[in-house]
């Protein structure tokens, strides 16, 4: 089964593109057409509050940005915007109506989607480690940790690349292409040890396809579910408690662990510690930084610790930058400890040959 507002990058524009405008008022109406006719856009009123404007490709960016200077905040929300490639719009076309503001913001994304179809990003890793009773450490696992690339080559931050596909529309590909980045450069790069891909659960547009497609991808390239903890990363965001059960219930029935991020930020981290059971929680880095010279954050982080061990969930320490901090986690008995003291995320190069590299490639493109 083929989910397509997960796989599928709409595109809006052509060499000559027909913006279609839906507006709220006969105001934004008439702002709209005193708009293209002080610039020179072609436009034709089709119905009372909707208008046809055509422009050529590389009047797009300064037709789109005039737009959003002429209307009001909540007037760009409330205005809703398909395009065709000349012609009226299709069933299809309608199918596509984005607010205005998205469209807008898609603009400004346009990066995000040549890096997907150019293969510009990649995945580090961060491990996270155990450490027995003599002090000494071993990785028990590892984070993936995307990294995107724009068209000058260079890493963008992922909160800033995430946030930007959010408000354009792209976050479901985005979310989608940076699980299947973590599960390839994890096969490639012959680590060992359990896997932890973030995942947001807003991202899933189709839970029974967007949810197989990333465990087909694992079974396909040989790696056991029971290696890899998929980590909610979205905790304050509302999600349908249904649906996050349904998700959760899911990756748990195909044999994968489940941890849950930045416990200790707000309640309702501690809500959905209570609700949803994880394998694993990870301590907010916020507690962790600076810990040995905050008493209040001591108590808040000890009791934590206790609270989840109650609740049957191992305790991830991350963000720990000290030896002092790192002591008192392990006096309070965390179970595995993260952060740059220990290892910083890095990219690890395969040693795989280029052909067993393609083969690992083309399984994935292949899964739908």
């Amino acid at each position: 089964m083929f989910c397509a507002d997960c796989e599928r990058i709409e595109n809006y524009l052509f060499p000559e593109t027909t913006f279609w405008l839906f507006l709220p008022t006969f105001e934004s109406v008439n702002k709209a057409i005193i708009f293209c006719g002080n610039g020179n856009y072609p436009a034709a009123q089709t119905e009372s509050h909707c208008i046809n404007v055509k422009v050529k490709k590389d009047q797009v960016n300064r037709f789109l940005l005039g737009l959003f200077g002429e209307f009001e905040p909540n007037e760009l929300n409330a205005t809703k915007i398909t395009t065709t490639e000349g012609g009226e719009p299709t069933l299809s076309d309608i199918g596509r109506i984005v607010p205005a503001s998205v469209l807008i913001n898609r603009l400004n994304s346009e990066w995000i989607i040549q890096s997907i179809e150019n293969d510009q990003y990649e995945t580090h890793f961060q491990p996270i480690f155990e450490i027995d009773e003599n002090g000494e450490t071993r990785p028990f696992s590892y984070e993936g940790l995307f990294r995107i690339k724009d068209e000058f080559n260079n890493i963008v931050p992922p909160s800033h690349a995430f946030k930007l596909a959010e408000g354009s529309d792209l976050l479901f590909s985005l979310d989608l292409i940076a699980r299947r980045s973590a599960v390839a450069h994890f096969k490639k790069s012959g680590l060992q040890g359990k896997l932890f891909i973030n995942f947001n659960p807003s991202s899933i547009y189709d839970p029974s396809y967007c949810l197989r497609a990333t465990a087909s991808a694992i079974n396909a390239l040989g790696i056991r579910p029971e290696d890899v903890v998929f980590e909610i990363t979205e905790t304050t965001t509302a999600t349908d408690e249904s649906v996050m059960r349904g998700i959760l219930n899911f990756y748990r029935n195909a044999g994968f662990g489940v941890a849950l991020d930045d416990i200790g930020s707000g309640w309702s981290g501690l809500n959905m510690l209570h609700k949803y059971r994880p394998d694993y929680v990870k301590i907010d880095m916020d507690l962790v930084r600076d810990l040995h010279r905050d008493p209040y954050k001591q108590t808040i982080v000890k009791h934590l610790i206790q609270l989840a061990h109650d609740n049957g969930a191992k305790v991830i320490a991350e963000g720990i930058e000290s030896q002092e901090e790192l002591a008192i986690l392990q006096r309070y008995r965390a179970d595995y400890y993260q952060g740059f003291l220990l290892a910083k995320p890095k990219l690890y190069h395969s040693e795989l040959s280029q052909e067993a590299q393609s083969h690992i490639d083309d399984t994935l493109k292949g899964i739908n």
